[in-house]
């Protein structure tokens, strides 16, 4: 069944390493069930099998819920589930090496300032994820925050949609929109919660209308 068309909204990333010692699969199913439109697993330790066996759970779950399912960092995970999409980071394939291995299939590209964005979007990239936009305590070692100014921005000069991510909350996720962020991102702000489902519901786009 295909995925549902996705105009915007909460953009779900699911990293084992947060979900509040919960089952990931488990928590994937709360994000979905509060209407995240894209769901994506990022997973930065643990074997490749273990990737394979949490990657192929989240891709039916995200079948039945006809939500796209993106594979973070790895072309080889996204195609041997039949992912919607990759993300790449900075250090990752190039966009045109992951276009040769994966198609038409969505490519996102983590940006972290507006040359980057720019280089993303002229190379290929069909998303950009800009950020962070606040600090995050997600990421080691993450990136100079970018602030609100500099998100909108990247939003007016891109032709592909912007997804903003890094310190969101719900509160800061109504600017990131306002900022004209189609998606905004969150990790732990929804994946840590005590109540997924309703974390997620409140990083909706009609929440800050």
């Amino acid at each position: 069944m295909d995925p549902k068309p996705v105009e915007g909204g909460f953009y779900a990333i699911v990293d084992p390493a947060h979900c509040g010692g919960r089952s990931p699969v488990e928590v994937a199913q709360q994000v979905l069930s509060g209407g995240a439109a894209v769901l994506q697993l990022r997973m930065k330790t643990g074997s490749d099998r273990e990737r394979v066996a949490l990657a192929w759970a989240l891709r039916e779950l995200t079948r039945t819920a006809r939500v796209p399912f993106v594979v973070n960092d790895r072309a080889d995970l996204a195609l041997l589930v039949d992912a919607d999409g990759l993300h790449l980071g900075q250090d990752d394939l190039s966009v045109a090496d992951a276009r040769r291995l994966l198609g038409a299939r969505q490519l996102g590209v983590s940006t972290h300032d507006p040359e980057q964005a720019r280089v993303a979007e002229r190379a290929g990239a069909d998303l950009i994820g800009f950020g962070p936009v606040f600090d995050t305590s997600t990421k080691e070692r993450p990136d100079p925050t970018v602030g609100l100014a500099t998100l909108a921005e990247v939003c007016r000069a891109a032709r592909v949609p912007v997804v903003a991510i890094g310190g969101l909350t719900p509160e800061r996720a109504r600017e990131a929109y306002r900022a004209g962020a189609t998606w905004v991102a969150a990790i732990s702000a929804v994946t840590a919660a005590d109540d997924v489902a309703a974390s997620a519901r409140a990083f909706a786009p009609e929440v800050g209308s």
